[in-house]
């Protein structure tokens, strides 16, 4: 009852989550310099911060991104260093840069909150300008804000709020003004300030001057000076003044209506089943009440999770119902239900301290209660069997309770302890598969630890008084009344006769030839290892580190040449948006004949941004701007459209109506969830700086693998920069008493403008902006004519001081631990070619030759590729680590160490059916896979160890060598064959299912299934003839040493123990 009443109320005190709840290991770093270009950006900022972070314990990398007019960079930290107390000793770094340029803005230091997205819906309406949009967007987020469970909330499609002072060339000419009168003028004007204090003998007086205007109709009316007429000139009088969004070019339209995008997302401490219920009951009412305004929900979270929920719980109900009817079979009816009633007992007590861990219910967790299915029924079938077999015996009930638990313990707590060991290495892997399968090991853990207490206490208590090992009275049964146990009886005899059967007349004949031709069936196994082998490495077998993700959101990334035109931008996003649904038309005439349903539920186009910019990341991805737009387009959810339609699918056909868009510098499609980042993706890099080298690296690996037959959508964070006016002054400019400073500052003025003041207003931080009105920036030609104010007074034009060529500049510049990068990435074709593969050929292939041509550059190789690799590298530490603390184990509790080397020798062999039934099913073996091979290894050596510990037991009582292990054999064959056939009944509704959701957990179910069929072979056949191996090894080698031909059971550990007592 503790762990039943306990168990439920820990499964409310569970938060839900999409993925594990992560702790943040990145920090960012963010400087804005209003007007600086790339190069200043790096060398005045960027440069100076990366060399006070170098040699700083606990930062693992740095990579930054120098772009106009700001800079950002990225650090990853060691998980083993206190984020918290890294944020500290970063921000001092920051603080000892010696000097910064002086119109660059605060430094922002600040941790990256890991956050998992929630709802993504869209506010729109026909006909509804931006502004009105924006302000009934704030009042959404504001009443979202309000409810509790609810904080992170992210607007966007539209640019930030302004006020513009624009003016012209002729108007500053007749007030013979400068932008620099203006701005001042708004600096001395438009001020709130105290002027002290009067104190009489009554009261106290605060002198005040309140002549602060937050809007561009109050501002208009600010002095500016007198003419020469001795007449007040306003600001009004000379200059424009709007509030208006700045010209940054980013909007967003959803079903062809402007609209605003709302972002909500969870942190560790929110639940986003609750939260997804909140905002789509706040959506319902809000639509009811506006008829103006709609809410659209664009993407819901919480839908997959509880799909995924959903469906692991009704497989996982379905497999133990399966479990039991096998355990009812060939077990007995009670037997069987004591069994299987362990699995929830053991459930329920892992969620009374799963909260303790920061465990939630997520897709991870799930995955680790799945796995660790197969275990629990493992050691629960071989307790209740071996309990059996002491009552049949003719011992009493609470004698086979206690005898039949004690003569398997030593084989179930060191299963149970090595299983643990086996799953421990998950939390101390490095990289991604580290921190999201980190929750699985902790969830078997728990469950394994809470399973020994009822597999050694409760599970033989209960079978104890079980009328199971009760005699039954046939003269109290009436034969006239259906009795349900009597009839199970019936169907027991039945499944006796064949376990019967199958032992007697097939194992039994089998192990006598397998033991009496040692060599020949050893070679069997060894070729079939070796076949697996061959297959894996020649590529029949396809494996692959990360799975690939099906998705309901298919990304469009469209990069033109910087510059380009916003309504260029837009006419070619928009023929993008246009093939889009034409091809989406096309899969529902094809399978969708009969459904009055769209494909495409909803289209969302975003102008001035890209849809791969790094999420929660502000100042990381696309640089942005008028070339850049992007698709996201939401497809029906993968449980409701017909299985045949994949996301790549609709992607391969989009990409075959658009064809090539000429003069794009970037033209992708995401149509999966790569885990681990991008599947190819290698960044150049140049320690000595030599930009000529590594521009030209860049352009040749690009031809590469462009040309690459498996590749497609290759982008890089390098395209051509804008056209960059370039200003030389000639001799005479000197003589009029001007310099490069002056005349830069003045032309800065008129056509980037000058920031005379920034205050808030509402939530919007508001910026006042002194600049040429649009018209004056829209042609050369006004540049040329600008009037350039000399020391003196005198205004000249700017084409008698100065001339100007024009060329390509660079658009951002990207460094990698200080040194110069350009990263390339590609997606795979088909998604179910394996990327490992392609990136080590370019590896061993394409980027030696690279490096040859430029010596200069070093390739780093990111994205997936990265990650795996911090995995592998981790586990050539663990993994041996692992192997000896479980061989320790079984050694200790047998007081040897030849039988737990054969444990460990039987591994491999496992791994042959597991390689192969991914091929059957078309999976490749990949990390999910892992977790299945983990359970499996756990699964295997449990019953190899209840083998050995029969083989030890009958020696002790005297048998011969060769009657030990046949005997083992036989009265073991009935606890494993029921240990593997139960665990593969009970993976079989996850193996055969069809749902998008379940090929997720398919590679991890047909590890199990597969590896534990083929395990039963090895654990009753080869293991018994490496026994025999060992032994006659044994001998030979004493015989040798001493000259004694012994006995074969004299040199079993065992016997050696009993004669050293003796």
């Amino acid at each position: 009852m503790f762990f039943i009443v306990f168990g439920i109320a820990g499964i409310f005190s569970l938060k839900s989550s999409f993925f594990p709840l992560i702790d943040s290991k990145f920090i960012s770093i963010n400087a804005n310099y209003p007007g600086a270009s790339p190069e200043e950006i790096e060398e005045g900022v960027i440069l100076k911060i990366e060399e006070n972070l170098k040699g700083l314990p606990g930062v693992v990398r740095v990579t930054s991104t120098s772009r106009e007019n700001t800079g950002s960079i990225l650090i990853e930290t060691d998980d083993n260093y206190d984020i918290d107390a890294m944020l500290f000793e970063i921000k001092n770094a920051v603080d000892k840069v010696p000097s910064f340029p002086i119109s660059l803005e605060p430094v922002v230091v600040t941790k990256i909150e890991e956050q998992q997205p929630t709802v993504i819906f869209a506010l729109s309406g026909a006909n509804i300008d931006l502004k009105s949009l924006k302000n009934m967007a704030k009042n959404v987020e504001d009443d979202l804000r309000a409810i509790e469970g609810i904080s992170q909330i992210t607007l966007s499609g539209y640019p930030s709020e302004e006020v513009e002072i624009s003016i012209n060339e002729n108007s500053l000419l007749a007030y013979n003004l400068s932008f620099q009168e203006i701005v001042e003028a708004i600096n001395n004007s438009n001020i709130l300030i105290s002027g002290g204090n009067i104190k009489t003998n009554e009261e106290d007086f605060l002198i005040r001057a309140n002549n602060k205007n937050y809007y561009a109709n109050k501002l208009q009316n600010l002095v500016l000076k007198k003419d020469f007429k001795g007449k007040i000139v306003r600001i009004g009088d000379v200059a424009k003044i709007s509030d208006k969004f700045s010209e940054t070019p980013i909007s967003t339209f959803v079903d062809y209506n402007s609209a605003v995008v709302i972002s909500t997302s969870n942190t560790n401490s929110e639940d986003i089943l609750d939260s997804a219920a909140i905002i789509n009951s706040y959506i319902d009412e809000f639509n009811e009440n506006n008829t103006r305004f709609k809410l659209t929900v664009l993407k819901d979270y919480s839908i997959a999770l509880k799909q995924r929920t959903n469906l692991l719980l009704e497989n996982g109900g379905i497999g133990i119902f399966l479990v039991l009817i096998f355990l009812s079979l060939f077990l007995n009816i009670r037997l069987a239900f004591w069994v299987a009633f362990s699995i929830p007992i053991s459930f329920l007590g892992m969620l009374i301290f799963a909260g303790e861990f920061d465990i939630t219910i997520n897709l991870m967790s799930l995955f680790g209660m799945i796995v660790v299915i197969g275990i629990l029924v493992d050691d629960g079938i071989v307790i209740a069997e071996n309990i059996f077999r002491h009552y049949e015996q003719g011992k009493s009930p609470e004698d086979a309770a206690i005898d039949g638990t004690l003569e398997v313990l030593p084989a179930i707590v060191s299963a149970i302890i090595t299983t643990i060991i086996a799953f421990s290495s998950l939390l101390i892997l490095d990289g991604d598969v580290g921190d999201f399968f980190g929750e699985v090991a902790l969830i078997v853990i728990l469950t394994l630890a809470i399973s020994l207490v009822e597999a050694l206490v409760i599970l033989p208590a209960h079978l104890s008084k079980s009328k199971a090992l009760q005699k039954s009275n046939n003269e109290q049964i009436d034969r006239n009344k259906f009795n349900f146990f009597e009839y199970m009886k019936k169907i027991n005899a039945k499944g006796f006769e064949i376990m019967n059967w199958l032992r007697d007349k097939i194992y039994s004949p089998t192990l006598k030839f397998a033991l009496q031709n040692r060599f020949a069936s050893l070679s069997g196994f060894l070729a079939a290892l070796s076949l697996t082998a061959s297959s894996v490495i020649g590529g029949i077998i396809p494996v692959d580190f990360f799975p690939v993700i099906d998705s309901d959101i298919l990304t469009i990334d469209l990069k033109m040449p910087m510059g380009t035109n916003e309504k260029i931008t837009d006419s070619i996003i928009s023929m993008v948006e246009k093939k889009a649904i034409e091809s989406g038309i096309e899969l529902e005439e094809k399978f969708m004949k009969n459904d009055d349903r769209s494909l495409i539920e909803y289209i969302n186009k975003n102008i001035g941004f890209s849809a791969d910019n790094m999420s929660m990341m502000k100042g990381f991805g696309d640089v942005g701007g008028s070339s850049t737009a992007s698709l996201e387009i939401y497809i029906l959810d993968s449980e409701e459209r017909p299985s045949a339609i994949k996301t790549t699918m609709l992607a391969q056909l989009i990409r075959e109506k658009t064809g090539e868009i000429i003069g794009a510098e970037r033209f992708t499609l995401n149509d999966a969830a790569n885990f681990g980042g991008s599947p190819v993706s290698i960044s150049l890099i140049s320690e000595t700086n030599n930009l000529n080298e590594l521009k030209k690296a860049k352009d040749e690996l690009l031809i590469n693998l462009k040309n690459h037959p498996l590749l497609t959508d290759v982008s890089n964070n390098d395209p051509e920069g804008i056209k960059e006016i370039q200003i030389k002054l000639k001799e005479n400019a000197y003589l009029s008493g001007l310099d490069f400073s002056m005349v830069m500052y003045q032309i800065r003025s008129a056509f980037f403008g000058i920031e005379a003041q920034r205050f808030q207003r509402g939530d919007d931080e508001i910026k006042v902006w002194v600049r040429y009105d649009k018209k004056s920036r829209s042609y050369i030609n006004n540049l040329e004519q600008m009037k350039i104010l000399t020391p003196n007074g005198d205004r000249v034009p700017l084409s008698e001081i100065a001339n100007y060529e024009v060329k390509r500049g660079d658009v951002s510049i990207n460094h990698l631990d200080g040194n110069r990068e350009i990263q390339i990435n590609a997606n795979l074709i088909d998604p179910n070619v394996s990327a490992a593969d392609i990136v080590f050929n370019l590896k061993n292939n394409v980027i030696p030759a690279v490096k040859q041509k430029y010596p200069s550059i070093k390739a780093s190789f990111e994205g997936q590729y990265r990650e795996a690799n911090k995995t592998i590298q981790s586990a050539y530490t663990v993994f041996p680590l692992v192997l000896f603390l479980i061989f320790a184990t079984i050694g200790f509790a047998f007081r040897t160490y030849s039988q737990p080397f054969l444990l460990i020798v039987l591994i491999p062999f496992s791994l042959t059916t597991v390689a192969w039934g991914h091929l059957l099913h078309g999976f490749p073996v990949n990390v999910i896979s892992l977790l299945g091979i983990i359970a499996l290894i756990g699964i295997l050596v449990n019953d190899g160890l209840v083998l050995i510990s029969k083989f030890n037991s009958n020696l002790r009582e005297g048998m011969s060598f060769d009657d030990a292990i046949f005997k083992a054999g036989l009265e073991r064959f009935r606890a494993i064959f029921l240990t593997s056939i139960t665990t593969m009944a009970g993976l079989a509704p996850i193996i055969l299912e069809k749902s998008f959701q379940a090929q997720l957990l398919k590679p991890m179910a047909i590890s199990i299934a597969y590896g534990i069929g083929y395990a039963t072979f090895l654990t009753l056949i080869l293991l018994p003839v490496l026994i025999s191996l060992t032994n006659t090894f044994k001998v030979n080698v004493t015989w040798l040493l001493s000259g004694k031909i012994l006995n074969k059971r004299d040199v079993e550990s065992p016997v050696i123990e009993l004669n050293r007592r003796k």
